[in-house]
């Protein structure tokens, strides 16, 4: 059981960290709210035809429409709209960096919401992955730039990821992950497709880099990295949210090897720190 914890974590984090990359190569193709919009549609299609085609899911009922659209709400709508925005006038390396803010939003948030209570070991494991992706990113930070406007719509958007994890966690789901991620993403789609209108700003170009960053997005982050996610909040949301701390880290990977950025000391010592938090975080 321990183990399989940290395979669908391990997993998760690789596959939800790719994002970033698969992101900056169909941003160079097409707007934003465009990218992010078709695929939210292409992966509510595809898990509602799984959970209703094959493992013949029911339809949400009475209050399940309400709790599903308030966790699409949360956790896709304005956790990755504002994203989107921040990153405008916010540089990547902060970006990568507000990542680390989710285990202690959602610590902090577990305790007040659930009355969960959190050991001490957990805060320290919390403090050196912190201390971990602070290190690898500081080469970044001290070239980097941000406005106060960005880092407020940074900060709301890890709070909305935070209390989107803490309010799954604490539904007695009747409905499978593929059905509720079906319907969390499709709804967000609806949502954001006035949107896709309202900050359109220049042309899109539909060529095989904006599908091949759609696809992988879609299937690979959207489908399977949100059913990992999901599962490992099933089990414990503090102790899933540990391995946000590993995301950073294989975005740094990414970044060296599919576009060239410099792997630096820092880098290396702050995956060590990352790495030793997560053990002491999953460890009983």
């Amino acid at each position: 059981m321990k183990n399989s914890f940290w395979g669908t974590g391990l997993l998760f984090a690789a596959l939800w960290s790719s994002a970033s990359v698969a992101a900056k190569f169909g941003l160079q193709s097409a707007e934003p709210m465009l990218l992010f919009d078709i695929r939210y549609f292409g992966a509510g299609i595809l898990l509602l035809a799984y959970a209703l085609g094959i493992e013949k899911q029911r339809l949400p009922q009475g209050k399940e429409w309400v709790q599903i659209a308030t966790f699409g709400l949360l956790n896709t709508v304005v956790y990755l709209s504002l994203f989107v925005f921040a990153m405008k006038q916010v540089a990547a390396g902060i970006g990568s960096l507000a990542i680390a803010l989710n285990p202690l939003l959602i610590s902090v948030l577990s305790a007040f919401w659930t009355g969960q209570k959190v050991a001490s070991k957990q805060w320290t494991a919390i403090a050196l992955g912190m201390a971990g992706v602070a290190l690898a990113t500081y080469p970044l930070l001290q070239n980097s730039f941000a406005t106060p406007q960005g880092l407020l719509l940074l900060f709301l958007s890890m709070l909305s990821y935070s209390i989107a994890t803490i309010y799954f966690s604490g539904i007695d789901w009747k409905l499978s992950r593929s059905s509720i991620n079906g319907w969390q993403t499709l709804m967000a789609g609806l949502i954001c497709l006035p949107l896709v209108f309202v900050f359109h700003e220049k042309a899109n170009l539909f060529d095989t880099r904006f599908w091949a960053s759609e696809v992988w997005l879609t299937i690979f982050v959207s489908v399977l990295a949100v059913q990992l996610w999901l599962k490992l909040l099933h089990t414990d949301a503090v102790r899933a949210s540990l391995f946000l701390f590993l995301c950073p880290v294989f975005g740094f990977a990414y970044a060296t090897f599919l576009l060239g950025e410099p792997f630096s000391w820092y880098t290396g010592l702050g995956t060590v720190l990352v790495l030793v938090g997560l053990w002491m975080g999953q460890k009983k």
